[in-house]
């Protein structure tokens, strides 16, 4: 299962430093808007104890962790809609995206220019998100002249179509995100990929200082999303790249503890991806590879079989689980058959964070 995510913000705030510190990708970064012209997708390893344990104690020959997609576009402004700055049409780029990173320039510095002369995050996110509604009414209205097409043919279902595509479209010229409408999610197109209708998590971008203990720009955020459904992260983004740029493990580490910081902040951001979507984290452990796999959470055990191959799902006959905490105590899996810790869980089995899973299937 594929994890990507989308960065969004205005120019100068920090977007594409923050990718370049997370990511194996290299961003072009400077003083000045628009200096991201085409999008960027970096690759982020999720950082996971579990898989280091397991790893030493299989010793494999290869390893394989979970990993999230970034993709960073150009930074918007005001009436970018309208053919300002870049316009909107990066915005498709993020648009199969899971979940929407904005950020937020919550510190001061006289010698970094903000596009609109004065920093106020609570502004900015405001712009941004009119800009994002803006670019889903686009959409929707594009759907509803389609929907009323195929009416004249006598399709019931463009007509039930329509009737939530025509809410949708209210509820995005009152002001509103997707994400805050009141509809049966069963009842709304699947291929409906709308910008506000994804899960945002609020990077807000501070200086060095400030890590720690937040200051007025943060508290001003968190005040205007206290009613979102929105994880809140303080990070400062040029201290991340910092470390980046530092090779030595150690080097790192010292680093960290002298911000005040026990983990980088892409390892806090890639928890907040995962909680806000509602993910998991299974493991296979063999001699050949031991690797990480996401899941949804709530998935039974086909459906998570399915992760590795769709095969896997059709042809389900069972599942040889055992609990990762179990499986560390006793130190290896056959130690673990000869205790009888690994359980054999059929179709209805609900996988659990930390499951070390085996799927026997026939196809």
């Amino acid at each position: 299962m594929a994890l990507q995510c989308g960065i969004v913000g205005l120019p100068n705030v920090g977007k594409s430093t923050l990718f370049n510190c997370l990511s194996n990708a290299k961003a072009q970064s400077a003083n000045f808007p628009f200096c991201t012209i085409e999008p960027n997708v970096g690759v982020i390893t999720v950082p996971d104890p579990r898989l280091n344990k397991l790893t030493e104690l299989v010793q494999p020959k290869k390893v394989q962790p979970a990993t999230v997609e970034i993709v960073d576009i150009a930074g918007l402004v005001k009436g970018a809609s309208k053919g300002e700055g870049l316009g909107n049409k990066f915005l498709s780029n993020i648009m199969n995206t899971n979940a929407i990173i904005h950020v937020l320039r919550c510190f001061d510095d006289d010698n970094i220019t903000h596009v609109d002369g004065s920093v106020d995050p609570v502004r900015d996110k405001e712009i941004i998100d009119i800009e994002l509604q803006i670019k889903d009414l686009e959409i929707v209205e594009n759907r509803i002249q389609k929907q009323q097409k195929l009416i004249k043919t006598g399709s019931r279902e463009a007509k039930q179509q329509l009737e939530i595509l025509t809410q949708f479209k209210e509820h995005l010229e009152a002001g509103n995100s997707a994400r805050s409408i009141d509809i049966d999610p069963e009842l709304i197109p699947a291929d409906l990929q709308l910008l506000t209708s994804k899960p945002v998590m609020y990077i807000c971008n501070v200086d060095e200082d400030s890590i720690n203990t937040g200051n007025a720009y943060v508290e001003a955020v968190k005040e205007a999303v206290k009613n979102e459904d929105a994880d809140v992260l303080v990070v400062a983004v040029q201290t991340e790249a910092d470390i980046a740029e530092l090779d030595d493990i150690e080097e790192r580490k010292e680093f960290l503890e002298d911000a005040g910081l026990s983990e980088p902040g892409s390892a806090r951001l890639i928890r907040a991806a995962y909680h806000i979507l509602g993910l998991l984290t299974y493991f296979t452990a063999g001699v050949q590879e031991v690797r990480a796999w996401t899941f949804k959470n709530g998935m039974k055990a086909p459906q998570t079989a399915g992760v590795i191959h769709t095969d896997f799902e059709k042809g389900f006959i069972r599942a040889e689980v055992i609990k990762y905490e179990t499986f560390v105590e006793l130190g290896s899996e056959q130690a673990c058959k000869d205790a009888g810790k690994m359980a054999v869980e059929g179709k209805d089995y609900v996988v659990q964070d930390g499951d070390i899973m085996h799927f026997r299937f026939n196809v």
